[in-house]
């Protein structure tokens, strides 16, 4: 019986260790992060490439460190504190009346340094900004209790530069 026992504490023990390995490689101290990244056509493609080139090596003073999988339509800062995808689709709220009157209290309009944006309060308390009037969609995601101002304005110029004036596709 003692055999038995002594195995049934070894397959046991083999799944809690795998555990703890699994958790050891999530934690927090890996703050990488990831970002799908988006398919947009070819032309809003290259609008995204020239954002790319034309993106600042810091913003809001954390060094660029770009999310999983690699892509000229993403970018990130500080792992995943900041993470900017070019090319998503238009949000739901941005076409949302509530929004346009400011009675949405999850959804605001308003600019930055000649950008417009649309920031929407998520669940999880991070943000979401998400550029408008110009020829490609361009998000901007910022984790809850960093203050996202300083990105955006960090990131205006960029935009202004790469992203023309006009309406999305």
């Amino acid at each position: 019986m003692n055999i038995f026992r002594h195995r049934h504490r070894t397959l046991v023990g083999l799944p809690v260790l795998a555990l703890l390995i699994v958790a050891a490689g999530c934690s927090s101290s890996d703050d990488s992060g990831s970002a799908a990244v988006p398919s947009p056509g070819a032309k809003v493609t290259g609008l995204c490439r020239n954002l790319d080139e034309a993106l600042p090596d810091k913003v809001d003073g954390l060094s660029r460190e770009d999310p999983e999988p690699r892509s000229t339509l993403t970018a990130g800062w500080g792992g995943s504190a900041i993470i900017l995808r070019c090319g998503v689709e238009q949000p739901p709220k941005m076409v949302d009346p509530k929004v346009a009157k400011g009675t949405d209290p999850d959804a605001v309009a308003g600019g930055v340094n000649g950008v417009d944006w649309l920031m929407e309060k998520r669940d999880d308390g991070s943000y979401r900004f998400t550029c408008a009037n110009r020829s490609a969609y361009v998000e901007v995601s910022v984790v809850k209790g960093r203050d996202s101002s300083g990105a955006l304005i960090d990131l205006a110029g960029a935009v202004k530069k790469a992203i023309p004036e006009g309406i999305a596709d």
